[in-house]
């Protein structure tokens, strides 16, 4: 999907060009614009699903609506962005891009589980990026997040051999 010339001189209209792609700038931005507006969308499909499962027969007392926001601090790939999640009156709704009690969005651990592959330790991890990104993340959320993939590499590296490997050369002709 091309995005239109007019459009993103909007978006850099009166934006500094250093900070645009730094962990608080126009990029941050977008990313908690973009999450907020899919939140909001799937607690209106929430509501509008549990307003037609009402209707056939047993209505509740009163229809569920909006009921304000919580704020919840979300670690992305690339910064810290503070989202406002929507709220329900009945306590129903329960977000798809961000689950209750997810502080990550999907992608922060593969960046941590690759930087650990490649054997940096934690505290490397941690320094790696609050320089890169301005995150702060614990070494605890860390060993978390490379625990959860240690028993499987374990169970990898400890899987039989195969009897035979073939292998194959591919010389140059000429």
């Amino acid at each position: 999907m091309a995005i239109k010339n007019e459009i993103v001189d909007e978006l850099l209209k009166d934006v500094d060009p250093k900070k645009v792609f730094s962990s608080e700038g126009l990029l941050s931005d977008i990313k908690k614009a973009l999450a907020e507006r899919i939140l909001n969308a799937e607690l209106d499909d929430h509501l509008q699903n549990e307003a037609v499962a009402g209707g056939a027969g047993n209505e509740p007392a009163a229809p569920n609506h909006r009921n304000g926001y919580t704020k919840k601090t979300v670690i992305t790939d690339t910064s810290q962005v503070e989202l406002e999640i929507p709220r329900d009156r009945r306590g129903t709704f329960e977000p798809q891009l961000i689950a209750k009690y997810q502080r990550r969005f999907p992608g922060f651990d593969d960046k941590i589980i690759s930087m650990y592959a490649r054997g940096m330790s934690v505290r490397d991890i941690q320094g790696h990026l609050r320089e890169l990104y301005g995150i702060e993340a614990s070494p605890q959320l860390i060993s978390t997040v490379t625990d959860a993939v240690l028993e499987e590499v374990n169970r990898w590296q400890a899987r039989p051999l195969d009897a035979l490997y073939a292998i194959v050369f591919l010389m140059p002709c000429g």
